[in-house]
């Protein structure tokens, strides 16, 4: 190495000139070691982060004065100001600043997914949303907040997360959408059926119902939907991730039919050891989860936190389509089934579809003749616990179901609703030959047979 650069790399301090000994065990050898060695290391690294510094950067941008360390990384910065797309998808015409960007894009039409979580298997199309799944795993929360303390895994959740301390908003417009919750303005008008809404992509999905478009389409099954988010939860259907090994496990189960713990008392197996836990309380009526409010006991915790919300009003899950809140999630997906008209549960012998399974479970009794619920007094049996538990009333002579008009009592509260329609006069039954409104269904099926001239009664004297 020439002795100019050397002398630019190393700085060689003065030492002692007892140093020249050539005793490496001298007191000054030591010295030099335990002391300046370290002082020439140091002053070593500020030379080079020095130099580092001066050569960073040195290529300015004339239009926003950003600067760059390489000439190529402004090359391509100055194409964001020019609007220049050099770089063209083949498969969707679609162009691109940058090539490294367009090869990313690339793998979305051919599949490639280069980045594998060897945890679950789970691939990616890029390296950056590869290392943020790889948190879920490590538990690494590396995005804190200065406010309270909590831990993100992304940084977008964290700039979320930090708009409750200062309801303060990146852009205007997200000022006045947030302001018409206080306010309750909901300019955006649905000229089909007059329905309003806060948001005009509210509206715009709103009206797919009108019209019947579905853009978003499942490749696997084929089934359409006019919401993403639907879209999206449909999807989990035919593709499933797991965050742990063990919870893959236990999934495949259900694929392979395999249930290798089995209950002792009635034998009934289970994927999951889990599960057998949560069944063994049927045997053993242990309900270890208590409400503090008003004493009631659970089996599963789970259902101590839905009843809890009994007592605190509370209704986390909103329907988008018409702002209905509930107190539990199936409760919720239960009901969008409304809006979407899926009925994904069907009737092997007749074929009719249902929107629970529970309303199959019950319909299938009409085929097989099942009638589960018998009525201790009288004999007589029902296939629904419901109209098992209004006929036990005629019994007990309970009658829970006060009107709050004129304080007549009831033993069902379909009873009630239809009796109440005496004092509001109202009418929702209406005859669509005449117009005649009825308070009640029946009435105005007999009242149709004036119309069809049916008479299904007949004398057999």
């Amino acid at each position: 190495m020439p002795q100019d650069v050397y002398e630019q790399q190393v700085i060689i301090p003065d030492v002692p000139s007892d140093l020249h000994s050539k005793d490496p065990s001298s007191d000054s050898f030591q010295w030099i070691r335990s002391s300046d060695l370290s002082q020439t290391v140091k002053q070593n690294k500020e030379n080079k982060r020095g130099e580092r510094q001066r050569r960073e950067k040195q290529f300015p941008c004339s239009e926003c004065e950003k600067s760059f360390i390489q000439k190529s990384y402004l090359v391509k910065h100055l194409r964001s100001h020019e609007g220049q797309k050099p770089f063209l998808c083949s498969h969707c015409e679609k162009c691109f600043s940058c090539e490294s960007d367009l090869i990313r894009h690339q793998r979305i039409h051919t599949g490639e997914k280069t980045f594998l979580c060897s945890e679950c298997g789970k691939c990616f199309h890029r390296k950056s949303n590869f290392v943020r799944h790889q948190r879920i795993h490590t538990g690494e929360k590396q995005f804190s907040c200065s406010e309270c303390r909590k831990y993100f895994i992304q940084e977008q959740d964290l700039v979320i997360h930090q708009r409750t301390h200062t309801d303060c908003f990146n852009a205007k417009s997200d000022l006045v959408r947030h302001q018409r919750i206080h306010t309750g303005e909901k300019p955006f008008l649905c000229s089909e059926c007059g329905k309003n809404f806060t948001q005009k992509q509210e509206l715009v999905i709103h009206q797919r119902i009108h019209i019947g478009e579905k853009p978003f389409s499942c490749s696997v099954c084929g089934k359409c939907f006019n919401r993403k988010s639907n879209f999206v939860a449909h999807q989990r259907i035919h593709t499933k991730y797991f965050n742990a090994k063990s919870d893959l496990v236990i999934h495949q189960r259900t694929h392979t039919g395999e249930k290798p713990f089995s209950c002792s008392e009635c034998e009934k197996c289970f994927n999951a050891k889990s599960d057998l836990v949560r069944h063994q309380r049927i045997h053993t009526g242990e309900k270890p989860f208590l409400c503090s409010e008003c004493g009631k006991n659970f089996t599963q915790k789970q259902d101590l936190v839905i009843h809890q919300r009994t007592h605190t009003g509370e209704k986390p899950f909103s329907c988008s389509e018409c702002e209905k809140c509930f107190t539990a999630k199936s409760d919720l997906v239960r009901h969008q089934r409304i809006h979407t008209g899926e009925k994904p549960f069907l009737c092997s012998e007749c074929g009719k579809n249902f929107t629970q399974r529970q309303e199959l479970v019950m319909h299938q009794r009409i085929h097989i003749g099942e009638k589960p619920f018998s009525c201790s007094v009288c004999g007589k049996c029902f296939n629904r616990k419901s109209n098992f538990v209004v006929h036990q009333r005629i019994h007990t002579g309970e009658k829970p179901f006060s009107c709050s008009e004129c304080k007549k009592c009831f033993n069902a509260k379909s009873d009630l609703v239809k009796h109440q329609r005496i004092h509001t006069g109202e009418k929702p039954f209406s005859c669509s030959e005449c117009g005649k409104c009825f308070t009640q269904k029946q009435e105005l099926v007999k009242h149709q047979r004036n119309h069809t001239g049916e008479k299904p009664f007949s004398c057999s004297e």
